[in-house]
């Protein structure tokens, strides 16, 4: 441990594409910071029953919902002590609303969230291009395709391949939505007068050792259990996404006038 106080939890705040799985993967890897992910991924408390196999028979809602946090707190920490939380913009709402009904004495979401994971501190992961991310988006839902490993092989695919097309009211439309997404996170955290770590994907993508020995220092764990870490996926992005780019940035003008 660093001299910063102890925490029991961190929370990552992102939005899709922005480099989040590195960045858990990362974290997870050290031994020492819990094994962070989207523990509460699903928007409907039936996703969360069917995700951690709680039976539907629970006494109450609240009592699934607790049962649904004890067991992610187990699998989010392991035997590190601290739990690492993913979480997307998207399912953030539905994850506050199901916490608060655990916590109905709590006044505010930051107390809501410290009540269910201990003192907490948060990271905010953005990707400062968002039609870039837009366009990785859009592409990961029509191939299928989500990560690769460092070596080139898939590491996550949710659907059958699909060759990519290029759909410019799509990317339009996801990007707009990531634009909302960041403001939403930015309003949340003023709301709750939070200071987070900020990471760009840029600077992640660029020295992953760096950002890691930062994200230890702030979370007051000791940065060089991140050493001699190697990044396990590559990136995505290619000619094709490039060439998205260009067609995009000319189709679309209004969105890169000064």
């Amino acid at each position: 441990m660093s001299g910063k106080s102890r925490i029991s939890s961190y929370v990552i705040c992102t939005t899709p594409r922005s480099g989040s799985t590195l960045l858990c993967t990362l974290l997870k890897a050290t031994g020492i910071a819990g094994n962070p992910d989207s523990h509460f991924h699903s928007t409907s408390l039936d996703g969360w029953l069917q995700a951690y196999g709680v039976r539907t028979t629970e006494p109450s809602a609240q009592q699934a919902v607790r049962t649904v946090v004890n067991a992610a707190i187990e699998i989010g920490t392991g035997d590190t002590g601290v739990f690492g939380l993913r979480i997307q913009r998207a399912s953030f709402d539905h994850f506050i609303q199901q916490i608060g009904g655990l916590h109905p004495q709590a006044d505010c979401d930051l107390d809501r969230i410290q009540a269910s994971f201990g003192s907490t501190r948060f990271i905010h992961l953005t990707r400062s291009n968002k039609m870039e991310q837009a366009i990785s988006l859009v592409k990961a839902t029509q191939t299928g395709l989500w990560h690769r490993a460092a070596d080139g092989s898939e590491l996550e695919r949710l659907s059958a391949p699909k060759p990519p097309v290029y759909d410019p009211q799509q990317i339009e439309k996801t990007l707009l939505e990531l634009i909302e997404m960041e403001r939403a996170w930015e309003g949340w955290f003023m709301q709750e007068g939070l200071s987070p770590m900020r990471i760009s994907y840029d600077e992640l993508s660029a020295n992953p050792a760096d950002t890691l020995a930062k994200c230890l220092n702030f979370l007051g764990l000791a940065s060089q259990y991140g050493e001699d870490i190697l990044p396990p996926t590559a990136k995505l992005a290619d000619a094709l996404s490039q060439e998205w780019a260009e067609r995009f940035r000319a189709e679309y003008p209004a969105y890169f006038q000064n």
